[in-house]
């Protein structure tokens, strides 16, 4: 069977494939020096294997800049393929029979959000002593993140509301309802929180997007009324300090809410209004379907979710 190649472009076998790893370091690193610690090579030989790629190529794939080296337009629409080639590559030839947790070394990176740090990073790392070589990187994540499940820069992603995409695998890991915070003590809410005082009290808003509507503002819309939005913050950990010295209200996740109740002066109430609940999704890429230890992985954040 021959070798396939694009017209005018390098055969296959003609690819030394270490330099497609020197390429995905240089895209990552952004510097020679940089790129050859990532691969453990001299900076010569990293030099070396830039010019190969760059005659390969037929591009510079990479140019001075101000802060260092600066990916061409070749070079970018080369970074996801030889990602993606890498990573199948290295899944292929691993070969992993079984996944010992108190034996192995691995690092996951965990694409999460506020809710997900508060709510389940803490009992999933409980047992951080049994498991002495499993460790985690925590990065943001947003559903415009989706593609880098596929690429590999992340093991694991949670989001709600989430639309179909090829390649992706979803499993509902927890469903949450809303409920309402004020100060303990507040001047106006009592025994519970009326839509009187809902609609005239400030309102604190944790929104990761900055984007201002939302459920409570479709409900309230539908019947023309409308609440005041004092503060819209981005910060998770900063809504609860605003709320508990202030006569502000916050509606937020009753699993988080909780979670601020226990650490601040904040007294949970009931909404005075329907407010749908939502489902959390755990989302991988298809190609981890059967690693061991992304399986466990899977099986260990939903377990850190789970009662008892």
């Amino acid at each position: 069977m021959s070798d396939p190649s694009p017209a005018g472009g390098p055969r296959l076998a003609d690819i030394n494939l270490n330099l497609l790893v020197a390429l995905d370091a240089l895209l990552e690193a952004g510097t020679v020096t940089g790129a050859a610690r990532r691969i453990g090579v001299t900076q010569s030989a990293m030099s070396h294997s830039l010019r190969q790629l760059r005659e390969l190529v037929g591009d510079p794939l990479l140019v001075r800049g101000a802060g260092g080296l600066v990916p061409t337009p070749r070079a970018e629409a080369l970074r996801v393929p030889v990602r993606r080639a890498l990573l199948d590559l290295q899944h292929a030839l691993r070969d992993p029979p079984s996944f010992d947790p108190a034996d192995a070394s691995r690092r996951f990176r965990l694409g999460a959000g506020d809710y997900l740090a508060y709510t389940v990073l803490p009992p999933l790392i409980a047992d951080a002593r049994q498991t002495p070589g499993i460790d985690y990187d925590v990065v943001p994540f947003m559903l415009a993140d989706l593609p880098r499940l596929e690429t590999g820069e992340v093991d694991l992603g949670f989001a709600a509301f989430v639309p179909a995409s090829p390649g992706l695998r979803a499993a509902p890991l927890l469903t949450d309802d809303f409920v309402c915070l004020v100060r303990r003590d507040h001047p106006v809410v009592r025994r519970r929180l009326t839509l009187r005082q809902f609609l005239q009290l400030p309102h604190v808003l944790i929104s990761p997007t900055g984007e201002g509507s939302g459920p409570v503002e479709e409900w309230l819309a539908s019947r023309g009324l409308s609440r005041r939005i004092a503060l819209r913050i981005r910060y998770f950990l900063a809504a609860p300090l605003v709320v508990a010295g202030g006569d502000f209200v916050l509606t937020a996740p009753r699993r988080l809410a909780l979670t601020f109740a226990r650490s601040f002066p904040l007294e949970i109430h009931e909404p005075p209004l329907p407010i749908a609940p939502f489902t959390l999704e755990m989302l991988w890429h298809e190609r981890y379907d059967a690693d061991p230890g992304h399986r466990w992985l899977r099986e260990r954040v939903q377990a850190a979710v789970e009662p008892g």
